[in-house]
């Protein structure tokens, strides 16, 4: 199932693999919007906040681990695209060393400090039990969340998305199907949805393990390479860390502006806090495409700088942001002028729904602008160069999301809308900084050659 991406046309090769990516990156997301969609129709609003703020935070853990296993998926494409199976068969089992480690220090580190972290998030005090309860099942799930995101980051680096589509797809499964019988049956409200959504993470890792037994893998597999005493591992693990961290650090300290941004707004109200809380849901179906692209030229972009094949980097980040583009253009038109009917999918309370769509209405701006940033992204992750990918992101977050979010939220009246132009307004200074340092790029790579 491994995908040859340094040869043949680009575009249909890039969107064959793109596409199995964007549909697991639909039924991931579906795992949150379905817990508080059946959320929002079977309890109260302290319940909808407590779901929103808890996968929230689940939510940045994710994007971290997923930026971590980042530097797996990218070392994992170089070596497959220069031929070396032994070495990406090293790449495997120093990553699985590193992530056990991650995955039991974090668990007892988030179970041990739920409450404080879930005060830090100044979760609105109708629903701050609930939204414990939620984050610390979930907590104790996170073993399975973490190896099914490091399993998904070796599928990708060998080039093959459907097997990830596959997992996940059983895996949404499951997980609606605990929400009905957890939240809508038993009315557990918020920590039915947690129980139901660590459920489905625990089945995909299993299904996963199958399907890689009885899979011919393109690199080699010896139990020595599994060895925590093995010096090799190391060596892999710090190259692994060197990728990995600057992504890993980039997506939680842009999740963490986010979450900041949540505080902000539940400071206001439960009604805000729910508000946002649905938006969010909906802006993680919206971003997809974008997304998509992002991690599939992460793989692309690798397996070409690793066979020497700069010029087809190039041309596949063009080709993503094309369509990414052309499907923001839609996605941007319905969220603004109807992103109460997208709102209502998740709620049924009308002061939830309102705010919801004026928050929605500046991401519908951003739509069309990350179009451009993601695929940057992707081409530099692949290219290798994470440190910038990670310091262009602290940037947009830190520079200017957080302070225009609180500068709006102090301003009379508020307005969600005014709060939510927090979120483009960093999006073209990243698409600045991108353009330049590929400017420079470009031009070192001229000077090479001549």
């Amino acid at each position: 199932m491994k995908n040859d991406f340094v040869n043949g046309k680009i575009l249909p090769s890039l969107i064959k693999f793109a596409l199995p990516v964007l549909f697991a990156l639909f039924l991931q997301a579906m795992y949150g919007g379905v817990d508080l969609l059946v959320v929002g129709q079977f309890s109260d609003n302290s319940n909808v906040s407590a779901v929103s703020t808890g996968s929230q935070l689940m939510h940045s853990i994710t994007t971290a681990i997923t930026g971590l296993s980042m530097g797996t998926t990218v070392l994992l494409a170089q070596k497959i695209g220069n031929g070396r199976r032994k070495e990406a068969g090293n790449i495997i089992g120093s990553s699985v060393i590193l992530f056990s480690i991650i995955s039991i220090l974090l668990t007892v580190l988030f179970i041990v400090f739920s409450r404080t972290i879930c005060r830090i998030m100044n979760a609105p005090a109708e629903a701050f039990d609930e939204t414990v309860r939620y984050f610390t099942i979930c907590s104790a799930g996170l073993i399975f969340i973490i190896a099914y995101n490091v399993i998904g980051s070796i599928f990708r680096g060998i080039g093959d998305s459907k097997t990830p589509l596959i997992t996940v797809a059983i895996a949404c499964g499951v997980n609606i199907i605990g929400d009905l019988i957890f939240v809508a049956g038993l009315h557990m409200g918020a920590a039915g949805a947690a129980t139901a959504t660590v459920l489905a993470q625990a089945v995909s890792v299993v299904v996963s393990l199958i399907i890689i037994t009885r899979q011919n893998l393109p690199f080699d597999v010896q139990r020595s390479y599994f060895s925590i005493k093995s010096p090799r591992n190391y060596i892999y693990i710090r190259r692994t860390l060197g990728l990995g961290i600057p992504i890993a650090l980039q997506d939680f300290l842009v999740s963490i502006s986010f979450l900041v941004i949540l505080s902000i707004v539940n400071d206001l109200g439960l009604v805000y806090s729910a508000g946002i809380g649905v938006a969010e849901k909906v802006c993680m179906f919206i971003m997809l495409v974008p997304i998509a692209f992002m991690q599939s030229l992460s793989s692309f972009v690798g397996q070409n700088e690793g066979a020497g094949r700069h010029d087809r980097s190039i041309r596949a980040m063009l080709y993503g942001m094309a369509v990414s583009f052309a499907m923001g253009i839609i996605m941007a038109a319905i969220t603004f002028f109807r992103g109460d009917l997208l709102a209502g999918i998740f709620s049924n309370e009308s002061d939830t729904i309102i705010q919801a769509a004026e928050y929605l209405k500046s991401y519908a701006i951003d739509t069309i602008s990350v179009s451009f940033l993601f695929c940057f992204c992707g081409f530099y992750n692949g290219c290798g160069k994470t440190r910038f990918v990670m310091i262009q992101g602290l940037v947009g977050a830190f520079a200017v999301r957080i302070p225009v979010s609180w500068i709006m939220s102090k301003t009379e009246p508020v307005s969600m809308f005014r709060i939510g132009l927090a979120t483009p307004c960093s999006t073209i200074v990243q698409i600045i900084l991108c353009f330049i340092v590929f400017l420079v790029m470009r031009k070192n790579k001229q000077e090479q050659k001549g």
